[in-house]
C-alpha cells in the first residue's frame, strides 16, 4: 500500500499554491489553434506546458504530425504496476466578443471564489489537474505515467489519429484519464460515461441566377434567404423536437435535473419556453439536437432592396450514443431534399463530424476512480453522467487502446461557461479535483498492481 489519504491530502494542499500560480501563466497564453489566430501562441503555449511537465517528468518532448503541437511526456512504471495516460488539451477557445466580458479575457482574475479567463476550465485546469497529482508524489508514484497535452482539441483534433498512430507505444496505457468534461454540480462529482457525437454541415439554397429588384418581382419570385428560412423550420417538429428522420434515441440515466436548476443555469429568459419532449437529460445527452449556427445573408445595413439569389445556413447536429456521422450526415441530405420549399436548389456539404460514444464503466479502475471521488468530495460518490457536448476523439482512444479503461473526469461545472465570455473556474472544485486524481493514481496502483 501507498500513502494515506492524509498524506496525499497534505502533499496536495502544499503544491496548490504553486500549481495556481502555473494555472494563471498559462492562462495569459492566447493559444488559440483557429485560422486567423497568431500559431506563434499555440507554440509558446505548448512549450510552457513542456516546461512545467519537465519539473516532474524524465522524458517530456513537443510532437506535431501536421497540425497543432502537442506535449508528451513519460515516467516509466514501477515493477509490476499498471501506466495509466493523462489526457488534457492546452489550446483554448477565441475569446468571442470581448465586450460581454467583465474581465480581460487573458489576464486571470479571482471573483467569488472563482478563476475567470479563457481556457481557466477548459481545459487548462485539466492539465493542472495533472501536474497537481504528479507533484503530490514526486519521485514516488505508483505507476507509470503517460502525459499527452493537444494543441488543437478546440480546432477539431484533426491531426489526433496521426499523432496517436505515431506515438501509439509511448502512449499505451491500462487507464486513459481524460480531463476534459464537467462535474453534476457545485460539491458533486461526476464520471462521464456517454457523449453524443456531431454532424455540422452547410446548406446552401438558390432560387435565382441573379438579384433582382424586391418591388418589381416580390410577390412571385422567392428569395434564397425565405426559402431557407422556411427549409430550416423543418428541421423541428412544434414541440421543438428533431423532425429528421433516421436519427437514433435512447433512454437517460435515471438522474433528475430540475427545470429551474435547468433554466437558471442555461440563463434561458422568463417566458421563453424549453424545446423538445422527454426529461431534461434525455434532451441534452440521449436525443439528437439541430442548431443552425449561423447564415450567410446581406447584413441588415447594408441589404439593398433586392431577392437575394443564394443563401447559405451552418447547422451543427448532435447525435446521440450509437448513432452513426455517416448515416445522420444522409438523413439530414435527404431530409433537406424532401422539404426544400418552392422547387429551390438546395445543397448540403459535410464540414467535418465526429462519432458518439458509451463508456462500460465497471471495473477496477471505475471502482478505483469512485474511491477517490467519494474521498475528494467528503463522502460524496460521483454521479454518471452523459455529455451533450462532443468529444469524438475518445472513440478514437477506444479503437486504438482497446484494452484500456477510459475515464473521463473534468474541472468545469454549471456556471463555468465553457467557449463563452466570462469562463471560470470554481476554485474550491479545483482543489478537490487536484486531489481527486492524486487518491486516483494511488487507488489504481492498490487495485490494479498485480494486472500490469
Amino acid at each position: 500500500m501507498g500513502r494515506s489519504v492524509e498524506q496525499l491530502r497534505a502533499a496536495v494542499e502544499a503544491n496548490l499554491p504553486g500549481v495556481r500560480s502555473d494555472l494563471e501563466r498559462l492562462i495569459r497564453i492566447p493559444g488559440i489553434a483557429f485560422d486567423g489566430f497568431d500559431p506563434d501562441m499555440v507554440q509558446r503555449s505548448a512549450e510552457a506546458v513542456a516546461e512545467l511537465l519537465r519539473g516532474v517528468l524524465p522524458e517530456v518532448r513537443i510532437v506535431q504530425a501536421g497540425g497543432q503541437p502537442a506535449v508528451i511526456g513519460r515516467r516509466p512504471a514501477p515493477p509490476g504496476a499498471p501506466t495509466v495516460m493523462l489526457y488534457a488539451h492546452h489550446d483554448v477557445q477565441p475569446p468571442g466578443d470581448r465586450t460581454a466580458w467583465l474581465t480581460e479575457p487573458f489576464e486571470p482574475t479571482e471573483r467569488d471564489g472563482r478563476l475567470f479567463g479563457r481556457g481557466a476550465a477548459d481545459d487548462k485546469a485539466g492539465i493542472l489537474v495533472h501536474l497537481a497529482a504528479l507533484r503530490a508524489f514526486g519521485d514516488d508514484l505508483p505507476v507509470g505515467v503517460v502525459v499527452f497535452i493537444e494543441g488543437e482539441e478546440e480546432f477539431g483534433s484533426a491531426s489526433l489519429p496521426a499523432l496517436l498512430t505515431q506515438y501509439r507505444d509511448e502512449l499505451a496505457a491500462d487507464v486513459i484519464v481524460i480531463a476534459d468534461s464537467a462535474n453534476w454540480d457545485i460539491g458533486v462529482p461526476a464520471l462521464t460515461t456517454a457523449l453524443r457525437g456531431i454532424v455540422n454541415a452547410f446548406i446552401d439554397v438558390q432560387t435565382l441566377d441573379h438579384a433582382v429588384h424586391s418591388g418589381a418581382f416580390g410577390g412571385a419570385v422567392p428569395d434564397a434567404l425565405t426559402t431557407l428560412c422556411r427549409l430550416l423550420a423543418t428541421l423541428h417538429d412544434d414541440a421543438g423536437d428533431v423532425a429528421v428522420e433516421g436519427l437514433v434515441r435512447r433512454s437517460a440515466p435515471a438522474l433528475d435535473y430540475p427545470e429551474e436548476r435547468f433554466r437558471a443555469e442555461a440563463g434561458v429568459l422568463d417566458g421563453v419556453s424549453l424545446i423538445g419532449t422527454g426529461r431534461i437529460v434525455e434532451r441534452l445527452w440521449m436525443k439528437p439536437a439541430i442548431s443552425v449556427l449561423g447564415i450567410d445573408a446581406p447584413p441588415t445595413k447594408e441589404a439593398p432592396n433586392a431577392l437575394i439569389p443564394t443563401a447559405r445556413a451552418k447547422v451543427s447536429v448532435r447525435i446521440a450514443p450509437g448513432d452513426d456521422p455517416k448515416s445522420a450526415f444522409q438523413a439530414l441530405q435527404t431530409h433537406v431534399e424532401r422539404h426544400t420549399p418552392w422547387g429551390a436548389r438546395a445543397t448540403v456539404t459535410l464540414e467535418h463530424d465526429g462519432a458518439p460514444c458509451v463508456i462500460d464503466s465497471t471495473g477496477p479502475a471505475f471502482d478505483a476512480a469512485r474511491a477517490a471521488f467519494a474521498a475528494a468530495w467528503d463522502g460524496t460518490e460521483p454521479v454518471e453522467i452523459g455529455l451533450g457536448g462532443s468529444i469524438p476523439f475518445i472513440a478514437t482512444f477506444q479503437q486504438l487502446f482497446p484494452g484500456a479503461a477510459i475515464l473521463v473526469t473534468g474541472v468545469e461545472d454549471p456556471d463555468s461557461r465553457a467557449h463563452g465570455p466570462n469562463e471560470s473556474l470554481h476554485l474550491g472544485e479545483f482543489a478537490r479535483a487536484c486531489l481527486a486524481e492524486t487518491l486516483l493514481l494511488q487507488e489504481i496502483a492498490d487495485r490494479m498492481g498485480g494486472e500490469a
